[in-house]
């Protein structure tokens, strides 16, 4: 049996509003079951999972159970999940958390390749106590980055790397693995964020070697909440609190604020909606989700294949990027054309994509692209046929 998207479309009401999703980097699709797990998490949860009584008690084991499911993601400790309202924010809280181990004589190592959530803290924190920061460049023709180069960039300074598991621009996934083990030789952590990886491979934390893995729930169709995983539950202990809480211990240390319990109900459903994606998969959720993230990736590899042959047929277009390990996520340039422009076209056809990223991005800043009317970015998701990718590229044929 083979993936089977028919089903997996079928678990998700809104594709029936007659578009074709290709920007899953602003949010994929939302299932039913999240949705229902939200709104029955938001009539029998309290807002605080302190008490005796039964909402109380209910937003308790809510809150246990995202931690669970969001530590069998990425092969982790539930003790070490922090959980807030977005990975951006709770970046920042750790960034906070970490300056005093940044300052001034010290270097971080920050990656072209990332957005911004998972560079300006650090460079928020470089800036004001004076730590040294080098980049970690692409090469230009394929948008790679050289694992070779961190031996280099990560000197007997270095006390913390930032580095994305995926570029969710151009699909380029570095070696996190080299540099986490470079920066562990001198002393320091590596902070890996997975926005653009999840839920296209499955992650491993002890594989990566990361100290830190970063995930947001949109990016698999889970409610607005982010996370955090320590790799090493007991070091959350070992850094300063940002806790509102003066006797807040392990993952509350990072946790700034009350949650949302309702949204983490929905967060755990999400991941159970993963693990499900091949009705096949049996055993453990951690079990599961390695073989429906494998039998999903399967299905990626042959659409996105066909994804470039269309494209590649398409006179004046540009990719952006032919990394050889890489999610299955593309930018590309039309000659004469704006990416404004571009993906509003497109949009006239009910084909929804990306042109320019929120924040802005260094990475295209950094090979000219946006000096040129920037670049549209679509991305393939568990829902994606090639019936589409096919509509996709009459659409494009018809821009000509």
């Amino acid at each position: 049996m083979t993936y089977d998207v028919a089903r997996v479309r079928g678990l998700i009401p809104s594709l029936g509003d007659g578009w074709i999703h290709l920007d899953p980097q602003a949010g994929m699709l939302v299932p039913d079951a999240v949705s229902r797990a939200v709104s029955t998490g938001f009539r029998t949860s309290s807002f605080s999972h302190i008490g005796r009584n039964g909402a109380a008690v209910r937003s308790a084991a809510i809150l246990d159970a995202a931690r669970e499911a969001v530590a069998d993601l990425v092969g982790g400790d539930p003790a070490g999940v922090v959980l807030g309202p977005d990975r951006a924010v709770l970046l920042a809280w750790l960034a906070e958390s970490l300056s005093s181990r940044l300052g001034l004589g010290t270097g971080i190592v920050l990656s072209r390749l990332d957005d911004e959530a998972n560079v300006a803290p650090w460079l928020r924190i470089a800036n004001r106590y004076g730590a040294h920061v080098r980049w970690a460049e692409v090469e230009i023709e394929t948008c790679e980055m050289p694992s070779w180069q961190f031996e280099e960039l990560i000197g007997p300074t270095a006390r913390l790397v930032a580095l994305t598991a995926a570029s969710p621009i151009v699909g380029s996934a570095p070696a996190v693995r080299v540099a986490a083990d470079r920066v562990h030789e001198v002393g320091g952590l590596l902070v890996a964020d997975a926005f653009g990886a999840a839920p296209y491979a499955l992650i491993d934390i002890d594989e990566l070697n990361a100290d830190v893995v970063a995930l947001s729930a949109p990016a698999w169709g889970g409610p607005q909440i982010g996370a955090l995983v320590f790799r090493d539950p007991a070091f959350l202990d070992r850094i300063p609190s940002m806790s509102l809480n003066p006797y807040a211990k392990g993952a509350e240390r990072l946790e700034v604020g009350g949650h949302q319990y309702a949204l983490l109900a929905g967060l755990t459903t999400s991941i159970d909606f993963l693990a499900g994606l091949d009705e096949r998969a049996r055993g453990s959720r951690r079990q599961r989700l390695e073989m429906s993230i494998t039998s999903l990736q399967d299905y990626h590899d042959q659409l996105f294949e066909h994804l470039m042959d269309v494209l590649d047929k398409i006179p004046n277009l540009t990719v952006i990027g032919r990394a050889s390990t890489r999610i299955p996520t593309v930018s590309f340039t039309l000659a004469g054309m704006q990416a404004e422009k571009v993906a509003a076209k497109l949009a006239d056809n009910r084909i929804g994509t990306l042109s320019g990223v929120h924040g802005g991005s260094r990475l295209l800043d950094a090979l000219g692209v946006n000096d040129e009317g920037g670049a549209v970015t679509i991305g393939l998701a568990p829902y994606t046929t090639k019936f589409e990718i096919d509509q996709l590229g009459r659409a494009l044929v018809a821009l000509e």
